[in-house]
């Protein structure tokens, strides 16, 4: 049986000029307000875009290290909201000979309003021509914790593990995220053993709707009111360095963790991480039933 892996991530302009279609194709062609728009690419302008997307360079270089880890499987990029395309992955992969693809996200966590859309891109790609097995969720994979652990592992900073918000109403249809969320940071701090911990969402969207909370902001304050003085920030709900974690984390939380007088620093994303790597290898040879080398 050959098979094929299509590597998905959510995608990032790659110069200032690319912003706005970025955010169209993010809102569906929906209009975005001007002052916003200027907004945001004042973000990645400060994040030195014009010198290339972090992310979208950092995927090519997982999705290269993955396929020298897994040999004689071919890897394929598809971004779910730039170039190159779920679609064209698709493309490739079924070029390829594959029988089999083997679909994966690089977001541990499921929900309804994002692994679903990235699942149901590559289904409409491969159009039927190949068989999907679709890795839905690795919030709890041992590889991915110990990984997170050995990066929080013997500090003394109030740790505090952090994810993309999403709208409140996802919990009403028993949507799993902010549970499994949860579980993975329940898991790290119990491997890493750390004295103390909490969890808040960050990059929350101004939609005039309710979503998920603590925002990070609002629990540094609350952190530094409850004599908290050092913290550790460890992004679970990420696995490479990309506007959330340069602007909202790096940017606007450092900054305001320096007007209370908190010492504050994050740890270093897997990106393209040999360990990371490895865990993702292993994901894939589940996926095709295939054993993990000793």
């Amino acid at each position: 049986m050959k098979a094929a892996v299509v590597l998905m991530a959510y995608g990032s302009p790659e110069r200032l000029a690319d912003v706005p279609a970025y955010y169209s194709d993010i809102r569906g062609g929906r209009p975005i307000r001007a002052e916003l728009m200027e907004d945001l690419v004042e973000r990645y302008r400060g994040l030195g875009i014009e010198d290339g997307s972090p992310l979208n360079a950092i995927t090519e270089e997982t999705r290269a290290a993955l396929e020298r880890e897994l040999g004689d499987v071919p890897v394929f990029t598809g971004m779910k909201h730039w170039t190159p395309r779920i679609a064209e992955a698709a493309d490739a992969a079924v070029a390829s000979g594959a029988e089999t693809v083997v679909g994966l996200v690089l977001a541990p966590h499921y929900s309804s309003m994002s692994i679903v859309g990235y699942r149901q891109q590559l289904e409409r790609g491969l159009g039927g021509r190949a068989e999907l097995a679709f890795i839905e969720s690795w919030h709890d994979e041992p590889g991915f914790v110990d990984l997170l652990a050995e990066r929080v592992r013997e500090t003394h900073a109030h740790v505090v593990f952090t994810a993309h918000s999403l709208p409140a109403r996802i919990l009403e249809s028993g949507d799993p995220y902010e549970a499994q969320l949860l579980e993975t940071a329940q898991l790290v701090a119990e491997r890493a053993a750390l004295e103390t911990w909490s969890f808040s969402f960050q990059s929350e969207s101004q939609t005039g709707e309710p979503w998920l909370g603590p925002d990070i902001l609002d629990h540094l304050r609350e952190l530094h009111g409850g004599g908290v003085q050092d913290v550790l920030v460890c992004p679970i709900g990420f696995v490479a360095d990309h506007l959330e974690i340069r602007w909202d984390l790096d940017h606007e939380a450092a900054e305001l963790a320096d007007e209370l007088g908190l010492a504050f620093r994050r740890i270093e994303m897997p990106n393209a991480d040999p360990a990371f790597v490895q865990v993702l290898a292993g994901l894939v040879r589940r996926a095709l039933a295939v054993p993990s080398e000793a």
